[in-house]
């Protein structure tokens, strides 16, 4: 920053024509960040929109200053301080009713001890001109007392070692009003080269550092929230893999035999969301030679609704280890979701299969029913009574039974196999299912039919996540 003595020439202003048009480009576009300012809704809890928000507000702090400069810069240097040093475009005066003046300028003479403001200085301060500018002792007094050391080095660098300065301190108004302000300056020379003066241009950047604390706050915290958030998703994956069976192909109940049942399920994740929800599937070997087929979902998602799932599939697997029917055992189910200490709804079906009389026992609690396909067509079991689970104190449940034939094919599923939108021209998933019945007729285990179903519904057109589960009566 090379002071004015020693300039050649006089510095040309620029043309006044160019001046304005940057002075156009810059009002519109600020006008234009701040509608999108203005339109943002910022939720306390939406940590992304709040960055977004003081981004926009660290826009507009930069756009004002740019305009002011602009209209500085066309303005030009008026007559009364075309003597005194220092950047012509930050010491002239800002435009006229402008709302808030941030930059003014200072030179202190060490040979006369007089010190020179400008208007916009005095404002900066809340000080009134009749009491006269303030020396550069006088403007320590003003400073923040940990700030003090920093105009004082700054103030040595500058008069004692002849260097540049630029720092930032805050001080304290007579109005009492703290303030942020951006010093720049440089010493003066007289003639035999030795310091005569220090000027100076002030800046107040109180509103521009709030903005950038703001943002950078905001930033903060949605990558804590982001970091959360994986987090999360990483526990509630384990947690459903440490819960669900870990099926890679059929299964055949009971054990040791020919086998009577072959069944196979799928976990098929959310299109949209990253967090893993509560939906639940298992097929057990029962102690008397039955076995118990069942699906589930928890409203939520993360941590909450995976633990959630955990706790009712195990309390499920151990009531129908004890022989609990499945009516009984949906009814219990309800009164534990409904004294949990976080409470949920869940809705679920649960069937116990007797290979010896190929006879399926069913419940359900506010669920699709189980689909039944038999020579190449397919139907929905018709659900006995039932409501979600939690949704109601004492709740019954009742026990729908069916026949079941060698060939027969059950499958259950939980109701985010399909969009939730309302599409009138698409089938919704039972419909869509039972059209696949003459391609499950075909099949030859349980396992192939779950590849039927995951090419039909595929990976990304949910807004849930689905778990799906085929059991195949065999000989």
């Amino acid at each position: 920053m090379p002071s004015h003595l020693f300039a050649d020439r006089p510095a040309q202003p620029p043309e006044p024509g160019s001046v304005d048009a940057l002075i156009k480009q810059t009002r519109r576009l600020r006008g234009e960040v701040d509608a999108v300012r203005r339109d943002a809704v910022v939720d306390d809890d939406d940590a992304q929109g709040r960055w977004q928000r003081a981004l926009c507000d660290l826009a507009v702090h930069h756009l004002d200053d740019l305009g002011e400069h602009l209209g500085q810069l066309k303005e030009g240097m008026p007559p009364a301080v075309e003597a005194a040093p220092g950047d012509p475009a930050l010491s002239a005066p800002l435009e006229a009713g402008s709302d808030l003046t941030r930059v003014g300028s200072a030179e202190w003479n060490l040979l006369t001890d007089e010190v020179s403001w400008s208007e916009e200085l005095f404002q900066i301060f809340g000080r009134s001109p009749e009491a006269g500018p303030l020396s550069l002792d006088e403007l320590g007094s003003t400073l923040f007392s940990e700030d003090q050391p920093l105009l004082t080095s700054m103030v040595t660098a500058c008069l004692v070692d002849g260097r540049p300065i630029d720092g930032e301190f805050r001080i304290v108004r007579a109005d009492g009003r703290v303030r942020t302000l951006q010093m720049r300056g440089e010493p003066v020379l007289d003639p035999d080269g030795c310091t005569a003066s220090m000027w100076a241009v002030l800046r107040d950047v109180s509103d521009l550092r709030r903005s950038q604390r703001a943002v950078r706050e905001s930033r903060d915290s949605l990558q804590r929230q982001r970091e959360i958030a994986q987090t999360e998703h990483r526990l509630a994956v384990e947690l459903q893999e440490a819960v669900l069976p870990p099926w890679r192909g059929s299964l055949r109940f009971p054990h040791g035999s020919s086998g009577t049942l072959d069944v196979a399920a799928h976990y098929l994740p959310s299109a949209t969301s990253a967090l893993i929800g509560g939906d639940w599937y298992d097929a057990l070997e029962l102690p008397d030679g039955c076995s118990m087929l069942t699906v589930g979902d928890l409203t939520g998602h993360g941590v909450t609704a995976t633990s959630g799932m955990a706790m009712m599939l195990g309390a499920l697997r151990g009531m129908a280890m004890a022989g609990i029917a499945p009516g009984p055992l949906m009814g219990w189910l309800n009164q534990l979701l409904e004294t949990s200490v976080q409470p949920a709804l869940g809705s679920a079906v649960c069937c116990r299969f007797d290979p010896a009389r190929r006879v399926l026992t069913w419940a359900q609690a506010g669920h699709p029913a189980p689909l039944l396909f038999r020579h190449g067509s397919g139907r929905a079991l018709a659900p006995p009574e039932g409501v979600l689970l939690g949704a109601t104190s004492g709740a019954n449940y009742g026990q729908a039974e069916v026949g079941l034939e060698v060939g027969d094919v059950l499958v259950l599923h939980t109701d985010g196999l399909t969009p939730r939108s309302i599409e009138f021209s698409r089938a919704d998933g039972t419909e869509r299912l039972l059209a696949l019945a003459p391609r499950f007729s075909a099949a030859r285990s349980a396992q192939d039919i779950i590849r039927m179903v995951i090419e039909e519904f595929g990976e990304g057109e949910r807004e849930d996540d689905a778990c799906v589960l085929v059991a195949r009566i065999g000989t």
